[in-house]
């Protein structure tokens, strides 16, 4: 056995060797438990099912043995409630190895079960960061006796909290814990692999003064180099075609880009007689754990999913991995591929069925950047000050008339965390006084009376969590619960000699009754290709560097073509023919019967910001995607050229509009003072990064 694993505490040792039947630990598992048992802040880096659990919670068990720590010490944080559910059987195991308990608790564990907890609170705890808060901020239970015996965190997909406003608010409640251990907790995040490590451990680390350390074994040298493939299939029913017809007998996972296009590729494969299984964030819960004990069972057959088995949900060995298109990040591609290859013997893989130019194109840019190694950095989201006011509020309602010098105080590391000034947090506070969300009764701060309407006691739920709840309907047939649906689903009249029909679940319902004041419909089978499901969601941006990919495959710059089939690689030719008026190595000024076209392929970001700069220079219309933008007409090409270089040179982010779209996707925005909520916007919406000087020097090869 290795010198770490003569590290862990001796009963462990036994149970790995004799209970789980075990002849060592995985390179991951060796690496993690030196800095663990140090104490350190821990990054672990590895595919899905890659022991990563195991390399958190070996040493982890060690301390609390050989530490004799008692009560709730050790805290297990998912971004999703599935995956909290997949790892509690795995997680009680181990614990149960060595007497200790484990307990789970999110909104759908009932109330019987979170008051047994309250009085005996497990040595484990699995949950979500919103769960977390809610505990916090209830009357039921005592955070100060919940939580005095904590010790450590594990935070696992570590990298989708980090990339979003979970990740922020995931800190904030971080903190106040800390307060109520009366310890700086040990932070362990377990992540798929990212392009910036030591930057997450950095930002998990916020106001925590232990060593931080990143585990990232180096790649086996003997693996087999991933069968990776590029195919053209130019429809959704030549896909499911190619799917049901190859690899018969095998277990493959399909990810789709929408929720829509997975319902309609599991109809698809069903019509085709597949056995064929489907999950997606809008699936009820109890739908989604028929999906997944029935896989799990290791029969034949097609799972089609969404992004959401992304994360490190265990479905069972896989024998191939599809996709539908391209994914938009290096990192969600090796996730998915990740799940295959696992068993001896066998080799990962990936087929991409393109079915539009676009996921064509984007899927060869795709492994132009997958070929030459790179892999995105997470970037949390900037000015999380939204988040800040949400923390003041619910600080508030956990500790109802704390002192304001308090609150401030208390507050204080997470405003450094997210880098606002102390000017703006007294800014922010001072709004949520004047717009009465908090009162101030001496030097005591309790809810206002706008506050307590809108997010006091009665709604503190919308309090816990960060993101926007769309409108959505929950959909029954009988008192089966099938999932939900946006409530544009059903908007329009019923035709009378058409019934009004929706898809769920891979088969077509006939709604039989609507009540819109409960938001639920009643549904019945129905035997139809059809469904008018409506689902919303927004797009993810094009980065400047898969942008930058993308022009050199229009270029004809193919490095990653042994991974093209026929089909593919034809149709690449054709897009090359298609863009051979572009300039290989710079921009491309293109006229148009609409005005201009400039071909900067600098990303979403970038020419987002240069739209919004061409714009205030009186470029009226303008339009923008990832590769490039749209000056319409009114002006010589001269005068539109004149505009760009302009705007390509400016020193200064552009003023976000006052009604643009964004403002309604950030959640707790009015509670922010307009200076606030402007800043915040246009550090989202508009950027000043390397590719801005990227596009200088090309400006300045065309241009004088």
């Amino acid at each position: 056995m290795s010198e770490p694993f003569s590290l862990l505490h001796p009963s462990l040792r036994h149970h790995i060797i004799n209970t789980l039947g075990w002849s060592g630990l995985r390179p991951v598992q060796a690496e993690s438990v030196a800095p663990i048992l140090n104490g350190d802040n821990v990054v672990i880096l590895a595919p899905t099912a890659g022991g990563k659990t195991e390399a958190a919670f070996f040493p982890m068990l060690t301390r609390m043995l050989s530490e004799d720590w008692s009560g709730l010490s050790v805290l297990y944080l998912s971004p999703i409630r599935a995956l909290l559910n997949n790892q509690r059987t795995r997680l009680e195991k181990l614990g149960g190895m060595l007497g200790r308990s484990v307990g789970i608790w999110h909104g759908d564990i009932g109330q019987s079960q979170r008051e047994r907890m309250r009085r005996e609170p497990p040595d484990i705890l699995l949950t979500t960061p919103e769960s977390l808060e809610a505990m916090l901020i209830s009357t039921r239970t005592s955070p100060e006796t919940m939580f005095a015996s904590l010790r450590a965190v594990v935070i696992d997909e570590v990298h989708a909290f980090a990339g979003a406003d979970r990740g922020w608010h995931l800190l904030g409640v971080l903190m106040r814990l800390s307060l109520w251990a009366k310890r700086d907790i040990q932070r362990i995040g377990l992540s798929a692999t990212v392009g910036n490590r030591t930057e997450i451990v950095k930002w998990l680390s916020s106001n925590s003064s232990r060593t931080q350390t990143t585990v990232d074994p180096a790649p086996q040298k003997d693996r087999p180099t991933p069968e990776v493939t590029l195919d053209w299939v130019k429809t959704l029913d030549n896909a499911a075609h190619i799917i049901a017809a190859l690899h018969r007998g095998q277990r493959r996972l399909v990810f789709c880009d929408s929720r829509i296009q997975a319902e309609r590729l599991t109809r698809l494969l069903r019509a085709r007689q597949q056995t064929t299984h489907l999950i997606h964030s809008s699936l009820s819960a109890g739908e989604r754990q028929r999906t997944e004990n029935a896989f799990a069972d290791g029969a034949p057959g097609v799972i089609v999913a969404t992004s959401a088995l992304e994360l490190g949900i265990d479905i069972g060995s896989l024998d191939r991995v599809i996709g539908i298109d391209a994914p938009y990040t290096v990192a969600s591609f090796l996730q998915r591929m990740g799940r295959t290859g696992r068993r001896q013997g066998s080799v990962a893989n990936m087929l991409l069925l393109a079915i539009s130019r676009e996921g064509l194109w984007r899927g060869a840019a795709l492994l132009e950047l997958w070929r030459a190694g790179f892999v995105e950095h997470v970037q949390p989201p900037a000015q999380p000050l939204h988040l800040l006011a949400q923390q003041m509020l619910a600080l508030v309602l956990e500790q109802p008339g704390i002192p304001i010098d308090a609150l401030q105080t208390t507050l204080e590391p997470f405003r450094a965390a997210i880098g606002a000034s102390q000017e703006t947090a007294a800014a922010i506070i001072q709004h949520l006084f004047d717009t009465q969300v908090l009162m101030l009764d001496g030097a005591r701060v309790g809810m206002g009376k706008e506050g307590e309407q809108q997010l006091g006691r009665r709604h503190y739920m919308k309090l816990v969590s960060v993101f926007t709840t769309p409108p959505l309907f929950r959909i029954f047939h009988g008192r089966r619960e099938l999932g939900t649906v946006h409530q544009a689903t059903f908007m329009g009249e019923p035709n009378a000699n058409r019934p009004r029909t929706l898809l769920l679940g891979g088969r077509t319902w006939r709604v039989k009754s609507i009540h819109w004041t409960r938001r639920t419909a009643q549904v019945e089978p129905f035997d139809a290709a059809s469904g008018g499901t409506r689902w919303l969601g927004a797009s993810a941006d094009l980065s400047s560097e898969l942008a930058t990919a993308h022009h050199t495959i229009a270029a004809g710059i193919w490095h990653a073509a042994t991974h093209y089939s026929r089909r593919a690689t034809t149709e690449l030719e054709a897009l090359r023919e298609d863009f051979a008026f572009i300039n290989p190595t710079g921009l491309t000024f293109a006229p148009t019967e609409k005005g201009l076209e400039v071909w900067t392929f600098a990303g979403d970001m970038q020419n987002r910001t240069l739209a919004a700069h061409l714009h205030k220079k009186g470029i009226e219309r303008v339009s923008s995607d990832g590769l490039k933008l749209t000056l319409f007409g009114g002006r010589s090409v001269e005068e539109s050229k004149a505009a760009f270089k302009s705007a390509v040179n400016a020193q200064r982010l552009p003023e976000p509009p006052a009604d643009h779209p964004m403002l309604r996707q950030i959640k707790f925005g009015q509670l922010l003072p307009p200076a606030a909520l402007r800043s915040l916007l246009q550090a989202r919406l508009y950027t000043q990064t390397s590719a801005q000087g990227v596009l200088i020097s090309r400006l300045n090869q065309h241009l004088s």
